[in-house]
């Protein structure tokens, strides 16, 4: 049997019990959710307000490589039994949650914390999802710090 893998680029609400109730398995006993929200207050750097960010991608490049993250997260940790990797798009405001990254496992002790940090971190590398901030002094797309290499 096929473990559960959920790739997604989507506009839609995202439904984090529906989500976790399909990467869950008869033997799962844990389950790590990290979920991104689009923060309203910025202070790193210069403290700065976001009114919405308004998230696009290439669609066929972007769930490519969100599959990528997946099969990354298994071959570092084959414990891990359901994934689900979730990304919003369009325009999305203050609060409102932007990214979801979960894994089961039978149980707690076996990387699952690790992979779903990797997870993000990883979709945050690779994934070609482009943002712009949108606040009361304007807008402005925000810079990666990724630059891929031959191969990636």
């Amino acid at each position: 049997m096929p473990l559960p893998t959920i790739i997604a680029l989507t506009k839609e609400i995202i439904h984090q019990d529906e989500l976790l109730a399909q990467i869950t398995l008869p033997t799962t006993g844990a389950s790590v959710v990290f979920t991104g929200i689009v923060r309203g207050i910025t202070s790193r750097g210069a403290v700065r307000q976001t009114t919405c960010l308004e998230y696009e991608a290439y669609q066929p490049m972007a769930e490519e490589k969100m599959r990528q993250v997946a099969d990354e997260m298994r071959q570092k940790w084959p414990s891990i039994e359901g994934i689900a990797i979730i990304q919003r798009v369009g325009k999305l405001d203050a609060g409102t949650p932007t990214t979801l990254i979960a894994c089961t496992a039978a149980h707690r002790d076996t990387g699952i914390f690790e992979a779903a940090r990797y997870g993000i971190d990883r979709l945050k590398e690779i994934v070609p999802v482009w943002k712009k901030e949108i606040g009361p002094d304007g807008e402005a797309w925000v810079e990666g710090h990724y630059h891929p290499k031959p191969g990636e």
